[in-house]
């Protein structure tokens, strides 16, 4: 196991900070980092909030990353070892919290970025979590379920010393589910030598899973959304609405967006979309994929690419896939008045004063995507208390926590004549950055 600490990536950072605070980055990746859009955003926010230097260099640098060999016999014999990864970024507010990702083209950077954002949206929910996030470099699709497993387990072995219902947290992120969840709870269960259902949430509901917990991503981007559109003074029924990405947060959303009178006239997944100026029937479609997997041959309109849907003319898009889909190559393109986050990272940095010049406002992801573990702290708490709440109690809660947390980013972005993105990043500071003076620096 190699643990890293806040100082160990000193000569490797990949974002320029404000020179005001430190001496600029040796290099840069390619537009498309994760970690370095982020940082973008944040060294804005900081300028706007005037954020003390010291503080800024400390929320600046993840508090620890450790880097796990997974050595696994495969099904046919041979050995083979994957790279496992978590990084922690804060855990001022209180255990640190984030989703675990299998991918194959995942890194250490794309897992800094991720955890980063946990922080952040963690603090806007007003939740007591810090921001953490974690993965493994590996193809799920190639693995069969015994691989599967036997990588999830010796990952969870070699993280006992970071997981921990009173420290670390992880849940399901891409390519991770219910079954993985359920694998890391039994893993370190067995180790600590009593059933601990709190290590992780995201769990089927009859071991300490939450209800509501699946669907919390999709329905806290419909309550975002429809908040924005009460400020707007727009009434929902008479607009039209886009989704990329038709997973559980796309297809989630859309279907609530649907109930809400909102007309979904594009879906797209990983196999291409289609376009209905006469709305496309969300729920056919989610019994679609339920079935095929995919859109592929649904025959729900008109096709498009998942680049097309982007400019499709619309009042409401929903880029609920990957990060980086609207950059300063297509922004110009867009169309929509009101662009809601579901993805983590689907507009770049080099994006954002496009966007603003035109005029669309966006709910950023550390906003709109934060139901999932809004929820997700739900479960926390029920198996706390060892008491659970019907779906109606959970949803009403989380209405009422993405609601107020909606409220206190629009009046933040308005106090300081920014954007909403600048705005939650401003709220998220603020509140971090006074628990830190109130604890203090221990040492």
């Amino acid at each position: 196991m190699l643990i890293l600490n806040d100082k160990t990536f000193k000569n490797h950072n990949l974002y320029i900070m404000p020179e005001e605070y430190k001496e600029p980055a040796p290099y840069r990746r390619g537009e498309a980092n994760p970690f370095e859009s982020m940082m973008v955003r944040f060294d804005k926010a900081c300028e706007l909030y005037k954020l003390d230097k010291g503080l800024y260099n400390y929320l600046a640098s993840p508090v620890k990353q450790v880097i796990v060999s997974i050595p696994v016999t495969m099904d046919n014999g041979t050995l083979e070892v994957f790279e496992g990864y978590r990084v922690i970024h804060d855990n001022i507010l209180g255990p640190s919290k984030g989703g675990i990702r299998y991918s194959p083209d995942v890194d250490i950077d794309e897992v800094k970025a991720l955890a980063s954002w946990m922080t952040w949206k963690c603090a806007i929910a007003n939740i007591p979590f810090g921001g953490a996030k974690g993965a493994v470099k590996c193809d799920p699709k190639k693995l069969s379920q015994r691989e599967l497993e036997l990588i999830t387990r010796r990952y969870t072995v070699n993280m006992l010393e970071i997981f921990g219902p009173d420290s670390d947290i992880p849940a399901p992120d891409m390519n991770t589910d219910e079954q993985i969840m359920a694998w890391i709870m039994d893993t370190y269960s067995m180790h600590k030598k009593e059933t601990v259902t709190g290590v992780v949430t995201g769990k089927p509901i009859i071991i300490g899973g939450s209800k509501g917990r699946r669907e919390a991503t999709g329905r806290g981007v419909m309550i975002a959304t429809m908040a924005a559109l009460k400020t707007l003074e727009i009434d929902p029924t008479s607009t039209t609405c886009a989704v990329q990405g038709f997973g559980n947060v796309g297809s989630v959303s859309a279907q609530l967006l649907n109930e809400k009178g909102i007309k979904i006239i594009a879906i797209s997944d990983v196999s291409g979309g289609y376009y209905d100026k006469n709305g496309i029937d969300v729920n056919k479609a989610i019994e679609y994929v339920s079935k095929n997997k995919t859109l592929e041959g649904g025959n729900f309109g008109t096709p498009v690419t998942n680049e097309e849907l982007l400019e499709i003319e619309c009042d409401i898009l929903v880029p609920a896939a990957k990060e980086d889909q609207i950059s300063a190559h297509n922004a110009n393109n867009i169309k929509a008045k009101l662009i809601v986050e579901g993805a983590n990272g689907p507009i770049s940095a080099d994006a954002d004063d496009i966007i603003a010049g035109k005029g669309i406002r966006v709910i950023p992801d550390i906003l709109a995507n934060s139901g999932g573990v809004i929820v997700s702290y739900l479960e926390w708490v029920q198996d706390r208390i060892g008491y659970f709440w019907d779906e109606d109690d959970v949803n009403n809660r989380l209405n009422r926590m993405m609601s107020e947390a909606f409220d206190v980013v629009y009046d933040t972005s308005i106090k300081y004549n920014t954007t909403l993105r600048l705005g939650a990043y401003i709220h998220a500071i603020d509140k971090v950055s006074k628990v830190l003076k109130l604890r203090g620096i221990y040492g």
